[in-house]
């Protein structure tokens, strides 16, 4: 299986997905369903994996040019989706565009309000999400976060990001109880846990309804991992309003 349909409690108008690598035509260290055009794959084999995404999404999908920034980018049908778009998130109003994000142990964050009137897709290593892309991405939707549902994908799990303790401090510093999200493994080292800062930061915003996939992009094979392979492909998140 390609396509997986996200288990949250989105309205029935918005339709989000993620992928994972399995058929596909990449080869190699791409083998399978890569999505991304920046990781040194056959572009024409991405090009036909995403077409094959294209004709079953039922949406014209924006691809990002993701750099681990904070910029966000809206999506709709003044957008240019024939070249990719410099953003590290989307969002849309507008019915039949779909926001993606790609990754290979990076947080996907995809969110949607009550009412489906707004849909996002969030692409955040540990720099985006300490740098603020989820609030910037929030704040230029202007919607009240009080009416949004939240979910995060598969990314690199709790057992398998180690970082140095400069990286624990960042998050630290703007929230005392981030020290929950890192656990000491010897000295100026910890491991830390991506999907539960990414949680805290949402429950900040004020987001109640948040899901979590559960899914380690290192340990489960059906997923690109750059941990795991350096030179490897991206799996995508996607989201978007039904027409």
């Amino acid at each position: 299986m390609t396509i997986h349909a996200v288990d949250w409690d989105a309205p029935a108008k918005v339709k989000a997905f993620f992928t994972d690598r399995v058929n596909g035509v990449s080869q190699g260290p791409y083998q399978g369903f890569n999505l991304a055009q920046h990781v040194g794959d056959d572009a024409a084999h991405v090009q036909s994996n995403r077409d094959w995404l294209n004709q079953r999404s039922n949406c014209s999908l924006a691809w990002l040019d993701q750099t681990h920034s904070c910029h966000s980018i809206e999506i709709s049908s003044s957008t240019n989706l024939n070249t990719a778009l410099a953003a590290d998130a989307s969002f849309s109003r507008q019915p039949g565009f779909g926001c993606v994000v790609m990754t290979a142990d990076c947080l996907p964050i995809l969110i949607c309000d009550q009412n489906a009137t707004v849909v996002s897709a969030i692409h955040a290593g540990w720099r985006g999400l300490a740098n603020g892309i989820v609030e910037q991405t929030l704040a230029k939707i202007a919607y009240p976060n009080a009416n949004f549902s939240a979910w995060i994908g598969p990314a690199i799990g709790p057992k398998r990001f180690e970082v140095g303790a400069e990286v624990k401090q960042v998050f630290v510093n703007t929230n005392p109880q981030a020290s929950l999200a890192f656990k000491a493994t010897n000295a100026d080292k910890y491991l830390a846990n991506l999907p539960l800062l990414a949680e805290q930061k949402l429950q900040q915003l004020g987001i109640k309804s948040i899901f979590q996939s559960q899914l380690c992009s290192f340990d489960d094979t059906r997923f690109y991992s750059y941990r795991r392979e350096p030179v490897t492909g991206r799996f995508a998140s996607l989201i978007y309003l039904e027409k």
